[in-house]
């Protein structure tokens, strides 16, 4: 092919929808020009990615940046440092900051502060309240705007919908697909007298499995009677994936790394580390989960991604903050699985890529192709290393996979044709931009 461009991916291995093979990409614009086999005389510069995979950009479509209102243990600035890092190009944030993404302004307000700042591209949730539900479906397609997100059980912040009233307007009012934290959250408030002081394996007992259960079970409902498409998220429990295999037509499914490793075995090791909503569960709930991504039901992985410090988390349990942060190993932490034969590399692309194109209509990513932005995560699968809390690029400065050693490592990240992150290092000014979605162009 008779081209010029500004720069050439040179000798890796690129997974993508049609395979994996050995192909050279080309880039000019900010934008993927072609793929074949071309001269290093084609380029202005060229990167050899020799012995490398080349997989389309990682979108973590779950994360809590903390910014407005919690800038002591993460800001726009740091997560995008440490998604970069981890080999993460794009995240959509939630919006249970202070003040809460319910707003044309407060959404304006954060794609203002997040342009030019994060190292990665973003994209943020719009908060679904009895308020404004009757304004979401012009809210959902604002620039910069992921979707709508709604808690059903409540969590870390003020945003809750719990009856089947309120969800059923929010339902009504969305043309996209809303996501949900789903919990019930008055059976939530019927088992709190079951939380033990200083004892976070309690955390599991009162955030128990029907609570979750029930929840999308209602949710699916909800779903189905108003005609909408939902995305159901971190899902915990082996007792909801036949209730979600029954409704693929409205819904689709997405599993944490948290809850595919830790499981309540963890809590004497790792204590308030692993808190988070919904919490580690027994281990034939994390086989469930193994489970369902095999067998094709998991559409995406997502991070969710919640620092909290080291201070916070050491109050005793349940004054301990629900949370972990996780963009910055998600990749590591796969990869590490695809080397141990638990998923393929191509199932990795389609968790992390392609998923996310599928499910939130993403305009332009999620996919090595002629047109699209040129958003690569490059990885070495031979490269064995340690995760360490000095690693961490998020300003809470901990992982509960401290001292984990995997197989397989993220070694450069490139947004929209700018290398960001290389051999460990962050490259250059950030240049993060919104995201941008078919169903909002």
């Amino acid at each position: 092919m008779t081209i010029h461009a500004e720069l050439i991916l040179k000798g890796g291995t690129v997974v993508n929808h049609d395979g994996t093979g050995q192909r050279d990409i080309a880039v000019s614009g900010g934008r993927i020009l072609g793929l074949g086999s071309f001269a290093p005389h084609q380029a202005g510069e060229v990167i050899d990615c020799t012995g490398l995979h080349i997989l389309p950009g990682v979108v973590d479509s779950q994360v809590h940046l903390r910014e407005p209102g919690a800038e002591h243990k993460e800001d726009l600035e740091t997560g995008g440092r440490a998604a970069i890092m981890g080999g993460v190009t794009t995240v959509f944030e939630m919006p249970n900051t202070t003040p809460l993404t319910t707003s044309e302004d407060t959404l304006a307000d954060k794609v203002r502060r997040a342009s030019n700042r994060m190292q990665c591209d973003f994209a943020f949730f719009m908060g679904g309240t009895r308020e404004n539900a009757h304004e979401l479906g012009e809210l959902e397609r604002l620039p910069g705007c992921a979707g709508v997100k709604v808690f059903m059980g409540s969590s870390t912040g003020a945003l809750l919908v719990e009856d089947d009233d309120g969800v059923a307007a929010i339902l009504k009012n969305i043309r996209r697909r809303a996501s949900f934290h789903s919990e019930d959250e008055f059976r939530l408030n019927a088992r709190k007298h079951l939380r033990v002081e200083g004892d976070p394996k309690s955390h599991y007992v009162w955030r128990d499995v029907e609570a979750a259960r029930l929840s999308t079970e209602r949710l699916l409902r909800l779903a189905r009677q108003a005609g909408k498409r939902i995305h159901v998220l971190h899902i915990s429990t082996a007792d909801e994936f036949p209730l979600l295999a029954a409704n693929r037509d409205v819904a689709t499914v997405e599993v944490t790394p948290n809850h595919l490793t830790f499981t309540s075995e963890d809590y004497d090791r790792l204590g308030n580390l692993i808190q988070m909503n919904p919490p580690m569960r027994e281990p034939h709930h994390r086989q469930g989960i193994w489970q369902a991504l095999a067998s094709g039901l998991v559409d995406v992985l997502g991070s969710d991604h919640a620092p909290h410090t080291l201070e916070e988390k050491a109050r005793p349990y349940p004054g301990s903050p629900s949370g972990m942060p996780g963009v910055q190993t998600l990749v590591p932490v796969m990869l590490d699985y695809v080397n141990r034969g638990l998923l393929t590399l191509e199932r990795f692309v389609d968790l992390t890529s392609h998923g996310p194109n599928r499910i939130f209509g993403m305009a332009g990513k999620g996919r090595i192709a002629e047109g699209y932005d040129a958003d690569f995560t490059i990885v070495d699968m031979k490269a064995r290393r340690t995760i360490s809390n000095g690693w961490i690029e998020s300003r809470c400065k901990w992982t509960p996979h401290d001292g984990r050693t995997v197989t397989g490592w993220p070694v450069g990240a490139m947004v929209r044709g700018r290398l960001a992150m290389w051999n460990g290092e962050i490259i250059g000014p950030a240049q993060g931009q919104p995201a941008r979605f078919t169903e909002a162009l």
